[in-house]
């Protein structure tokens, strides 16, 4: 029994066929499946290879080759003798790639051991990460010290994402000589990302902030570029491969001088105020100075809050510019266009008179404002009240013309609206008119308002650039132009300068030649006459000048008398000191006005500045220097001849900066 069972067991176990049939389905089985998996391998190659093989080439390729913005060279800024005022000198800037940084915190506090971080650079450096893609650079310090990149040099190695690039970076040689008129550039940050195009602004750290650097920034910045870098598994720049050269900005030529402009401000000598020379036969502005000024250089690769908290707590404002923005009320020096006014009006002839007694009253009214002089200095024409500034002759003829045909006649010279110079930023002034003081005060007009609007004060308010294209569109005989710093524009440096016009913006405003020729009398009398108030400012000079003085009140003063005219100080501290002039007279090439803000005398105190203006303008054209002593505001005897520009009524009282009505009975 035992060997039977063991027999069918042996049978049962061992089945040859079955296993030959078990083994064919096993091994088709596997077949199948091996069978399954390259067709899947085949058909995944085929996806990879075949069908997106663009793509995925594409991204294997950026893996290992990166593109570089390379952004273009500023354009430069010469004066108009070719000295560079605005360059572009190399540097270097530590950057970092955030997608390549895995521990930024750690990161910024280890850096900061081996290249000092300021407390702005990290502040600057977080700003620009959170505008910034993962995959762009981001500067983290601006303007490295050979020390800082051996440093870092050596610990290279520790921080994979960060590295040292070089750059070019913005340079002022003449530091606060040109700030106000070239203004800076500074760092990009969120605001200038949502109005500047991205494509062209690629890889671009800096935008124009003021001056022409912003007015000219399209100009001056180019089209960047780009090259196509090999990188290792770091992120490493192995080689480049490729390069497409970016396109540098135009560079920009001035009308500027650099010598009249040295000049025009060591002249003030600190004094706050500002001064402004124009060519009157294409209002090529020569020399345009804001005192005082300050080093642009401080803000290109941003400025410490330190310092800018000195700059904005100095009680001098030296960022304010002056000669754009500061509106003063002018005095004396728009009588002679208030001149004009009367002569082309019909309503004077240069022959016509005026009986100057001390003081004038408003017909039929004892609304009344005092002459110049005590006293008053008799009969005089339209040329001996320039001359002597006779406040009588004015206030008359304003009362005559009108504030509306006043008014008028001046917005023609450009006053009460920027005069459109190729600068941002110019404020409109104030033009006294009917319609001014009712959208300001809701009041009417007074005639008490015109008669002191013909001494240039009460509302009146000019910039020193409007008071100078003013006295260079009459010094052009009436034809006037808008004043432009930018005369011409380069490619290159190898290109020709291509200039850019300015043609007048219309006919001359002055209908006959006799209206110029008598008021230009008045200002030569000015400069010449026995009581002119310029006479010393004319001494060895060898041209002919025409000028005009003026003195105009910050402050209503209390009583009768006169002003003590040998206590300088309190005149400089209560006064604005204008002076304006041109040359030469019979063939104006040249018009200069200049303001200081605290001045005793017009003549005495901004006259020197004029002059010396007009000294650099003589040696630029290559004449010697004449000689020149200016007046001394602490001389008692150099005082001018003639006390202008302080009306009082009969109560002793003037309104400075903005008439009130009149009062005594005036009519309205």
């Amino acid at each position: 029994m035992n060997k039977r069972r063991g027999i069918r067991l042996r049978r049962a176990i061992k089945d040859p066929r079955g296993e030959s049939v078990l083994f064919r389905r096993r091994a088709l089985a596997g077949f199948g499946i091996i069978l399954l998996g390259l067709l899947a391998l085949v058909g995944r190659y085929a996806f990879l290879q075949v069908l997106h093989h663009d793509e995925f080439a594409t991204r294997s390729e950026a893996n290992r080759v990166k593109p570089r913005a390379i952004p273009p060279a500023r354009g430069l800024i010469y004066d108009r003798n070719g000295v560079l005022l605005a360059d572009n000198v190399p540097a270097f800037r530590l950057e970092v790639v955030p997608e390549q940084v895995p521990d930024m915190k750690a990161m910024l506090a280890q850096i900061g051991t081996v290249v000092p971080l300021s407390d702005d650079d990290i502040e600057a450096f977080k700003k620009q990460l959170a505008q910034s893609r993962r995959f762009e650079s981001v500067p983290l310090k601006l303007h490295l010290s050979e020390d800082d990149i051996a440093r870092f040099a050596i610990n290279r190695w520790r921080f994979p994402g960060v590295d040292v690039v070089p750059y070019l970076t913005r340079r002022y040689p003449f530091g606060e000589r040109f700030a106000h008129l070239i203004g800076y550039v500074g760092r990009i940050d969120d605001n200038d990302l949502k109005h500047l195009d991205p494509v062209r602004y690629k890889g671009t750290t800096h935008v124009g902030r003021s001056g022409l650097e912003r007015s000219y920034e399209d100009v001056l910045h180019g089209t960047p570029g780009y090259e196509l870098v090999e990188v290792n598994a770091d992120g490493r720049t192995q080689r480049v491969l490729e390069t497409h050269p970016p396109i540098p900005g135009k560079n920009l030529y001035l009308s500027v001088d650099v010598r009249i402009q040295k000049a025009a401000e060591d002249a003030f000598a600190g004094r706050p105020g500002a001064a402004v020379a124009i060519d009157p036969r294409n209002g090529q502005v020569l020399a345009m100075v804001s005192v005082p000024s300050f080093d642009p250089n401080l803000f290109v690769n941003g400025i410490s809050s330190a310092d800018y908290k000195a700059l904005t707590t100095d009680p001098e404002k030296p960022l304010y510019n002056r000669a754009l923005r500061g509106v003063y009320p002018p005095g004396s020096t728009v009588k002679p266009l208030i001149g004009l006014a009367g002569l082309e009006s019909g309503l004077r002839t240069p022959q016509d008179t005026v009986v100057s007694t001390g003081q004038y009253c408003i017909p039929g009214t004892t609304f009344c404002r005092r002459d110049d002089q005590r006293g008053g200095v008799g009969r005089v024409d339209l040329a001996e009240a320039i001359e002597q500034s006779v406040n009588t002759y004015f206030y008359k003829l304003a009362l005559d013309l009108g504030i509306d045909r006043l008014s008028d006649y001046m917005s023609k010279f450009g006053f009460g609206r920027p005069t459109g110079i190729d600068l941002v930023g110019e404020s409109d002034g104030v033009l006294p008119s009917r319609e001014w003081k009712q959208a300001h005060s809701r009041q009417p007009w007074f005639p008490g308002e015109t008669m002191i609007a013909g001494i240039g004060q009460g509302y009146w308010a000019v910039t020193p650039i409007q008071l100078a294209h003013a006295i260079a569109t009459f010094a052009g005989h009436g034809v006037p132009y808008a004043p432009r710093l930018v005369m011409a524009t380069q490619d290159s440096v190898e290109a020709k300068r291509k200039p850019l016009p300015n043609p007048p913006l219309g006919p001359s405003l002055i209908t006959s030649p006799a209206y110029w020729s008598a008021v230009d009398q008045g200002m030569q009398m000015v400069m010449y006459g026995d009581k002119g108030t310029g006479r010393s400012l004319t001494v060895g000079f060898p041209y002919r000048l025409a000028g005009k003085s003026g003195t105009a009140e910050r402050f209503s003063r209390k009583g009768n008398t006169y002003d003590d005219r040998s206590n300088l100080a309190y005149l400089a501290s209560r006064n604005r000191a204008w002076f304006e002039v041109y040359a030469p007279a019979e063939d104006p090439q040249i018009a200069v006005v200049a303001v200081l803000e605290a001045g005793a005398w017009g003549a005495s105190s901004a006259g020197p500045i004029t002059r010396h203006i007009l000294d650099a303008w003589v040696a630029a054209k290559g004449r010697a220097a004449p000689p020149y002593t200016p007046y001394r505001d602490d001389a008692i005897g150099n005082a001018p001849a003639t006390v202008e520009d302080l009306p009082v009524d009969a109560t002793g009282e003037v309104p400075a900066e903005a008439a009130s009505a009149p009062d005594d009975g005036a009519t309205p």
